[in-house]
């Protein structure tokens, strides 16, 4: 009998750790869709160059709140500096103009929607915001040396879609957590 109802919670547990993995909301899809148009273009290796990602800006410090806000700051700071980025006239006429279009607006909302977080103040987000102000000043400093041309941009898509999904992948605790950008938790 309790070897049973071992054999049964240990699938019971089993099953709600499958089911509660995150999955890719239509929103993330739809993202995605406008930064996975294909391989990186074979035309553009000779002006591919490596960024190193301040993967350690988005680091939630265990299972603390105090690490879940910092890192919560470090991705609405990254938004805005993706808004940042994508804010110039000098965007390539290749892209699919509605991909980019739609995921600019969805940038702008999650801005807006978690807007208070530019409020929050963490002991390390100096730390935090640091490596991120290094990060995007390389990137931009990319597009401005090569003069905002195709083959700069698609450098930047490549960085900021592994940006992305770098966040989706680690943070993904804090999703679940705080499933809304909201701040209706503070």
């Amino acid at each position: 009998m309790a070897i049973q109802t071992i054999t049964w919670m240990s699938a019971f547990l089993c099953l709600a750790q499958v089911f509660s993995m995150p999955m890719p909301s239509q929103r993330e899809k739809c993202v995605f869709s406008f930064f996975q148009g294909g391989h990186f273009p074979l035309e553009c290796l000779q002006e591919n160059v490596f960024m190193a990602f301040p993967a350690t800006s988005f680091a939630t410090s265990g299972n603390t709140l105090h690490g879940h806000f910092g890192a919560a700051k470090a991705i609405y700071e990254t938004l805005k500096n993706i808004d940042t980025l994508f804010g110039t006239d000098e965007l390539p006429t290749m892209w699919d103009q509605q991909k980019l279009e739609y995921f600019q607006n969805i940038i702008y909302r999650q801005i807006e929607e978690s807007e208070c977080m530019s409020s929050v103040d963490t002991s390390d987000y100096p730390i935090r915001a640091e490596g991120l102000k290094t990060y995007f000043g390389n990137i931009a400093a990319v597009l401005k040396e090569k003069n905002f041309s195709y083959c700069a941009w698609e450098v930047v898509r490549k960085e900021l879609l592994y940006t992305l999904e770098f966040i989706l992948k680690h943070t993904s605790d804090m999703l679940i957590l705080y499933p809304s950008p909201r701040c209706d938790f503070m």
